[in-house]
């Protein structure tokens, strides 16, 4: 165990992007203090955050010298760099070129339209996502299930989205395939490698549900 209990992590709980933070702790079994925030109270928005997050977003890290830090994957860095194992984000130039692609491309071609699906058609979002654009939510959905076809095809070569091995990439991947139950999209029944996949992810010991 990593002790970073001098950290204190601003957490929104099963939100999308402090779950990513959640799983990546404990897959390196980092301990921080947990500052936990009822974002469905709107409590990220409130004085505490929003004075050290003018986006008013989560999650958020407050360093032991008052540095702010916000953004998963930027804290997901920050805790690579301190704490380099068990790496998630890569070892030599190959690797971590490869598995920055995957992740980027995960995060814009998947994630980004499955949240777009769930924060304009979702009845819950719509004090959140003002005005929200029904058409636009629904446009987004069948690009999210083409990307999942092109993760299933790269699951049906790899145990893992970037090769033999879990990395950041599957975390972002799995926040993605998770935040599809709410955003109501439903793939087709042949993705099975993408199905084993994720049965494999959420059995990890690491898995926040």
């Amino acid at each position: 165990m990593h002790d970073a209990t001098d950290h204190i992590l601003f957490d929104g709980g099963r939100a999308p992007n402090p779950r990513r933070v959640a799983i990546f702790l404990a897959e390196k079994q980092i301990e921080v203090t947990k500052q936990p925030v009822d974002m469905g109270a709107l409590e990220h928005k409130a004085k505490t955050v929003a004075t050290l997050n003018p986006l008013m977003q989560l999650p958020l890290l407050k360093l032991p010298d008052g540095t702010v830090l916000t953004e998963s994957i930027a804290i997901c860095r920050y805790f690579e760099a301190l704490f380099p194992e068990p790496n998630l984000f890569g070892i030599g130039a190959k690797e971590m070129a490869q598995i920055e692609m995957w992740q980027r491309r995960i995060e814009l071609e998947f994630v980004f339209r499955v949240a777009q699906a769930f924060r304009h058609t979702h009845r819950a979002m719509a004090d959140w996502e003002v005005p929200q654009v029904p058409e636009w939510g629904e446009a987004n959905r069948p690009k999210a299930i083409k990307f999942a076809q092109l993760l299933n095809q790269r699951l049906a070569e790899y145990a893992y989205v970037c090769g033999d091995r879990f990395t950041v990439a599957d975390i972002t991947a799995i926040i993605g395939l998770d935040l599809s139950k709410p955003a109501k999209i439903i793939y087709p029944e042949e993705f099975e490698h993408l199905n084993g996949w994720a049965d494999r992810i959420r059995q990890r010991k690491s898995y926040v549900p």
